[in-house]
């Protein structure tokens, strides 16, 4: 009787685990790679959704502001660094540090160095070397966490001669006929200046450099030389730097080329990755001019080509990257941009006329670009939230003579993100 009702209670757990398995066999997958997705950021690129929306509200960017010198830091080169010229202060997101930058008598114009100060005019550390020089000083940026800034420098130049140390003969420097000196006060010593770092590996093209909040441990994060890096942006998470680079002579060219024109030379560079430990990837082999911007979770990097924006994540074992075209829905948009501006410039002219409803004509064909003033390409990107990237479409001319700058038919245009569906599996 015993056995019996073992097998029995055997046989009644068999057949329950038996009907648990077959119904989870029969169960319906999820539909969608959005279940149990927090944010965007878990979404690689190739996996996302957009909707186009054109002629949207200029957006809020973070803007470049160029702060006022610091006065403590001004005060210190007045006095004690009357051989060096400040050229202006850059302050940590913190308020803890103060960036110098400034250039010896005898250095060009277009090299400066770099100090750094605490905001009360202390100075804490030399940060270049004497070899080397610091380009493009616009673009010297602090990390979002304070922890790090970022710039370029390559080699000098040239190297400033160092004041002769020869002592004097006693010939040029005592009388025939000298008489006792009387004795002198010692002259108050000015604290030691700290010496320049050493050793500092320097490239002959402009290389990403970084240095921590003290101005110590300065190290190259890029060494391709004939490279040219001359764009660079802090990731959110102040772990990476997206970048743009061209080689030596695609730069000599655009600027052979810009000489002929009378205009300012603007670079075209290829977009990159480089983290703080040096490892760079990258991201594409098209020449851009527009600055390639960071999603706020720094899971992703946005840059634009043309008409073309192109989407890659940052980071994971295997990253992805998506390519947007939107050469016609701006044309369409910029169809419907240009009729707009007829009928108000035609209101104007006639404020008596009734404003006229224009219909709505079915599309059949694209609109010809030749004939849309308003269609331009892409030339800067704004990423303001994980689901929205914005992107501004004008006419830029840039000459040597800013009175001749042009800058027309600017338009904002934004795409909003979604996570793509998973196509649904068949049940068997």
């Amino acid at each position: 009787m015993q056995i019996f009702n073992r097998n029995r209670t055997f046989l009644a757990a068999f057949l329950a685990i038996a009907v648990s398995f077959f119904s989870a066999c029969g169960s319906k997958p999820p539909e969608s790679n959005s279940a149990g997705v927090t944010a965007l950021s878990q979404v690689p690129a190739v996996r996302l959704n957009y909707r186009y929306e054109a002629d949207v509200p200029v957006p809020t960017l973070p803007g470049v502001t160029i702060e006022e010198r610091n006065a403590a830091v001004q005060a210190d080169f007045d006095t004690n660094r009357t051989q060096e010229q400040l050229d202006r202060t850059i302050t940590s997101p913190d308020k803890k540090r103060v960036l110098a930058v400034y250039r010896n008598v005898t250095d060009l114009t277009s090299e400066v160095r770099l100090d750094m100060y605490t905001p009360e005019g202390k100075l804490l550390r030399k940060v270049t070397a004497d070899t080397m020089a610091v380009h493009f000083p616009d673009t010297i940026i602090w990390s979002p966490d304070s922890s790090s800034v970022a710039f370029v420098a390559m080699l000098r130049t040239l190297t400033p001669l160092a004041p002769s140390t020869t002592p004097a003969t006693a010939s040029s420097t005592t009388p025939l006929s000298a008489e006792p000196a009387s004795p002198v006060e010692p002259t108050p010593q000015a604290a030691a200046t700290p010496a320049a770092p050493t050793g500092v590996l320097t490239f002959r093209t402009e290389q990403i450099y970084i240095c921590n909040a003290d101005g110590a441990g300065i190290k190259s994060l890029t060494q391709n030389e004939g490279l040219i890096y001359f764009y660079y942006v802090w990731s959110p998470d102040s772990t990476m730097l997206a970048a743009l680079a061209t080689t030596e002579r695609e730069w000599r060219y655009l600027t052979v080329l810009a000489e002929q024109k009378g205009e300012v030379m603007v670079p075209l560079g290829r977009p990159r990755v480089v983290e703080k430990n040096g490892r760079e990837r990258r991201l594409d082999d098209n020449l851009t001019a527009v600055h390639p911007v960071w999603s706020p979770d720094s899971a992703k990097v946005a840059a634009a080509f043309e008409t073309q924006i192109r989407i890659y994540d940052a980071g994971g074992v295997n990253p992805t990257q998506a390519a947007i075209p939107l050469k016609n829905q701006l044309l369409i948009s910029s169809q419907a941009y240009d009729r707009q501006q007829q009928q108000i410039a035609a209101n104007s002219t006639d404020p008596n006329a009734a404003p006229s409803a224009s219909p709505a004509e079915p599309l059949t064909t694209l609109p010809d670009e030749k004939l849309l003033v308003s269609y331009n390409p892409i030339v800067e990107l704004g990423w303001t939230s994980e689901d929205l990237l914005y992107a501004k479409t004008a006419y830029l001319k840039r000459m040597k003579l800013e009175t001749e700058n042009v800058t027309s038919f600017a338009r904002w245009h934004r795409l909003v993100f979604s996570a793509q569906p998973l196509t649904p599996v068949a049940n068997k």
